[in-house]
């Protein structure tokens, strides 16, 4: 799993879709998260909620 995230952190950093700032707010949560092996469902939890709010946004402008 740490993998993963690790690599999550990689496509996040490199991602044109995401603003500066909120790259930096999103991988510091998952830094903060990393090693919690019972984070990773509140994790899990933050992010689809996060999708769901840019969701619409994405689906509008034909990137979804």
């Amino acid at each position: 799993m740490k993998e993963k995230i690790d690599l999550a952190l990689v496509k996040i950093d490199q991602s044109p879709a995401l603003e500066q700032e909120d790259k930096s707010a999103i991988m510091e949560k998952i830094e903060e998260w990393r090693d919690e092996d019972a984070a990773i469902s509140e994790l899990t939890l933050a992010l689809e909620e996060w999708w769901l709010n840019v969701q619409p946004i994405f689906e509008e402008i034909g990137l979804v």
